[in-house]
């Protein structure tokens, strides 16, 4: 597909629909630290004459009263073409807020709105925006919830498999001693040539991270350990980096809000994998910054959760290795949106009939799930 690109008039904000929706769960779910049976999804459409851009998050309901309050005041009669500018005038006006957590959640739904609006007008898909780096997204299955049985963990992975999924990811740390037998279940469901991640949620100390680390990779070939550690720990993620077997990946970020989180766990050399979340570290905006960080150290970028709304900005970006295919999340957006990509062969693609990045809201499917 081939268009070009005109040149954008002002696009002025005339509108602004917020939305807060709880979902149950399928079944009851965990990891090492928490346990959930619902997820809060926080919507927002801007609209400029007629055409609407969509954006949203997964966070508390808090992020829709700083949607409300003070920001989407700040959109309106703004043009919406110009994200650079809004971006930082909308990160300005949170500075007594605070920028972290749910201030960068809101942001973040903002700004994911203004790229689709902007995709919208020019009537091109989001990809050809922002420029292919490649046509179509591979992901990891990322689910195997510690509060599953090992049948329910089975069925779950071999229906990914069955799908041409070959990375797969469990959660861990919330029963050590249970873990050990549960990593090599899952191990045997895909097979050894299938690569297996584990996710611990910051559930261990430094020891037992290097502990079930290294007996993790040596009696499953576990390739990939991800957040063993609070996030915040660099030197403790470096000394896992230093001493774990060399084919364990440490991967961590999905708690980076900010571009100089991103930094400083580079600086410090405390990971493997940067993982990114754009509905979280500033939109599409702060992902394609968080991108430029990682081709500056060579290291690959995978995006965290929300896979619909990473496949055109992770085919933009060189860094990405693949989007994390969650469970909870593809399940919400093939319920909720219409346009949400399908897995095949163990991938997603962008859709290059839709305009923007191809996804519309189904508020009146939603409407039961309402806060």
């Amino acid at each position: 597909m081939s268009r070009a690109i005109s040149h954008t008039a002002m696009l002025p904000v005339e509108s602004v629909r917020i939305g807060t929706f709880q979902i149950p769960t399928d079944l009851p779910e965990s990891d090492g630290t928490l346990e959930w049976d619902a997820t809060t999804l926080v919507v927002i459409e801007i609209a400029s004459g007629k055409t609407t851009g969509l954006g949203y998050t997964y966070g508390n309901a808090s992020v829709a009263e700083i949607l409300a309050s003070p920001l989407a005041g700040m959109l309106e009669g703004r043009d919406a073409a110009d994200i650079p500018a809004l971006w930082s005038a909308l990160s300005a006006r949170l500075r007594n807020v605070g920028r972290q957590g749910v201030s960068a959640m809101a942001i973040s739904a903002i700004d994911v709105a203004l790229w689709d609006l902007k995709a919208r007008h020019l009537s091109v898909p989001l990809i050809q925006l922002l420029g292919a780096a490649r046509s179509r997204l591979l992901v990891y299955g990322s689910g195997g919830f510690t509060s599953y049985t090992d049948r329910q963990l089975e069925e779950q992975f071999s229906d990914w498999a069955a799908r041409g999924v070959t990375r797969f990811k469990m959660k861990v740390g919330r029963e050590f001693v249970r873990d050990p037998e549960r990593v090599r279940s899952a191990r045997a469901v895909i097979g050894p040539d299938a690569q297996l991640f584990v996710d611990a949620n910051s559930a261990y100390s430094r020891s037992e991270a290097l502990e079930f680390g290294t007996r993790f990779a040596d009696d499953c070939d576990v390739r990939w350990l991800e957040q063993p550690l609070p996030p915040e720990d660099l030197n403790g993620l470096r000394f896992l980096r230093e001493r774990t077997p060399a084919k364990l990946e440490i991967a961590d970020g999905e708690y980076g809000y900010d571009l100089d989180y991103f930094r400083r766990v580079l600086e410090a050399d405390a990971i493997d994998v940067v993982m990114a979340d754009l509905t979280r570290c500033g939109g599409i905006t702060g992902f394609l910054k968080v991108a430029a960080l990682c081709d500056a150290w060579s290291l690959p970028l995978s995006s965290h959760c929300a896979p619909a709304l990473h496949v055109h900005p992770g085919c933009a970006v060189p860094a990405l290795r693949h989007a994390e295919y969650f469970h909870d999340h593809a399940r919400i957006e093939r319920m909720l949106f219409d346009g949400a990509p399908a897995l095949v062969d163990g991938a997603l693609t962008p859709d290059l009939s839709r305009v923007g990045h191809g996804l519309e809201f189904k508020w009146p499917d939603a409407e039961r799930y309402a806060r």
